[in-house]
């Protein structure tokens, strides 16, 4: 489960939650106390830098946050952030700097390290993203099960139980996702990995890959009634 480990995936120089993600091994640890380390973070701001918008919003004053976007805290904006119409940022974000949030795009319960781009009819949710990470348009974190049950995170033949209901993908840094690609609950993609457009994505894919999606399908027969 080397892949899967903080010190592996992210340079935490490039997030405001550097200080409470080093403490811990694997990165979806975090994502239980993410409302928690902005509450104890936001109020500690540099007022010069940033301010604070609402109760428990903070925006950087260099950030770019179109009227249309809505916000919900506990939330943070980092410097030369751009925050488009229609986006919808639902709480418990750390969202770093130079960053864009698009049109359409939701954001729930997520570290997003600087200079991450989800710019176009995304959804992230329950997720990590690292530095310098890119998701096409139209492509999804998916963070629940069909059956509801814990997440689990499989490599090489060993099973983490993530004892999270809610857990969508850690993207390590620089990785690039294409577009309307599904990342399905659980998946972790390594540092400087590119995923093909419209892949559907599960597991942990190495550092250094390309995904490319296999065409695989099951033909079932199905017995029409008549009557």
């Amino acid at each position: 489960m080397e892949e899967c480990k903080i010190k592996n995936l992210y340079d935490l120089s490039a997030t405001l939650a550097g200080k409470y993600l080093k403490n811990l091994e694997y990165p979806w640890e975090a994502l239980s106390r993410i409302s928690d380390w902005i509450m104890e973070i936001g109020p500690t701001l540099d007022s010069e830098i940033f301010e604070q918008r609402e109760e428990n919003i903070w925006v950087a004053r260099s950030a770019k946050i179109y009227p249309t976007a809505t916000l919900i805290g506990p939330l943070i904006i980092g410097e030369d952030t751009e925050v488009r119409p229609g986006a919808f940022i639902r709480g418990s974000a750390i969202i770093g700097s130079g960053c864009v949030i698009g049109n359409s795009t939701e954001i729930k319960n997520d570290i997003i390290f600087d200079h991450v781009q989800v710019p176009h009819y995304n959804y992230v949710g329950d997720s990590i993203l690292g530095a310098y990470a890119h998701m096409g348009a139209g492509s999804i974190t998916s963070n629940v099960k069909s059956d509801k049950t814990n997440v689990v995170v499989k490599c090489d033949g060993e099973w983490i139980d993530t004892d999270r209901k809610k857990f969508g993908a850690m993207l390590g840094d620089h990785v690039e996702v294409g577009c309307n690609t599904v990342l399905n609950p659980g998946t972790v993609v390594g540092r400087n990995s590119t995923i093909y457009p419209v892949s559907m994505v599960r597991g942990v894919i190495p550092a250094n890959s390309i995904y490319k999606n296999k065409c695989e399908f099951e033909i079932i027969e199905k017995t029409q009634d008549r009557g």
